[in-house]
């Protein structure tokens, strides 16, 4: 643990290094440019597909019981917008995380190696074709347990854990690969991941927590429909900044874990 925390704080002091704050504003743009024109075209279209669904197939009355039940009335009127939001999450975070792994992981971890692990030696085990892989592969999982576990929407603590999980899960299997792609081979990355596996996940699941909240601000776009398009742009901007502070966390974590390897195996070999 007390690698954990120390990789945290000093995550925590980079994340306000210039550079850092610099390296934000690329994939905000990108995702920014990518879901305004997305929603202008598409997100009208798919409320009214929605609206039409529910009223072809009588599901306002059973939604309207549900949540009365659930003494959240008054959010019968917003539940095709609602839906519309919650089935657009997923996807929001994918092209924040793809632009993220992209553009910004390389440079935080070359920003982390040189400063802090000059000794390293770049063996190249990634790749950025490999990041989009793991990254898409990752994301094609969360999507499908997204849908899933949507109506644990009308249970919000529940809602926050499961949510708080999957981040966890997905931060994990991205960032490690991101970080290491260009130090570490293949086999060590595996290793590492084997090796540091439950600590990896527990930064991912506080890391995922942290992911509730641009997801509340995104949602929160449906109960206030003249601030949406500011909304939206708040949440992917946090989307941004917590996907940039959770690559240092990994890449000063990832980097310890890998000169310790490293440090372990010449020592080996010298006692051999």
């Amino acid at each position: 643990m007390g690698a954990v925390i120390r990789a945290w704080s000093r995550a925590f002091l980079s994340q306000w290094h210039g550079k850092m704050l610099l390296l934000s504003l690329a994939p905000f743009l990108l995702a920014l440019g990518v879901w305004a024109a997305a929603l202008y075209f598409y997100l009208q279209p798919l409320v009214d597909y929605l609206h039409a669904l529910f009223t072809e197939h009588n599901l306002f009355a059973t939604s309207t019981s549900w949540l009365r039940s659930l003494g959240l009335g008054t959010l019968t009127s917003v539940v095709p917008p609602l839906i519309a939001m919650l089935a657009l999450l997923p996807l929001m975070i994918l092209t924040a995380l793809i632009f993220i792994g992209v553009v910004a992981m390389p440079v935080i971890g070359r920003h982390v190696g040189l400063r802090h692990f000059p000794q390293l030696e770049q063996r190249k085990g990634g790749s950025i074709l490999g990041s989009v892989g793991v990254a898409l592969g990752g994301m094609a999982i969360f999507i499908g347990l997204w849908i899933v576990t949507l109506p644990l929407y009308a249970f919000p603590p529940l809602a926050v854990l499961v949510q708080a999980l999957l981040w966890g899960w997905l931060t994990c299997r991205v960032m490690v690969y991101d970080v290491l792609a260009d130090y570490a081979s293949s086999e060590e990355r595996h290793q590492i991941l084997k090796q540091h596996r439950l600590r990896l996940l527990l930064i991912g699941v506080i890391s995922g927590a942290a992911g509730a909240l641009p997801g509340a601000i995104w949602l929160g776009g449906v109960m206030a429909v003249v601030f949406f398009p500011f909304l939206a742009a708040a949440s992917i901007w946090l989307y941004v900044l917590i996907f940039i502070f959770t690559g240092l966390w990994f890449a000063y974590y990832c980097m310890d874990a890998l000169a310790q390897l490293r440090a372990r195996e010449e020592i080996t070999k010298e006692l051999a």
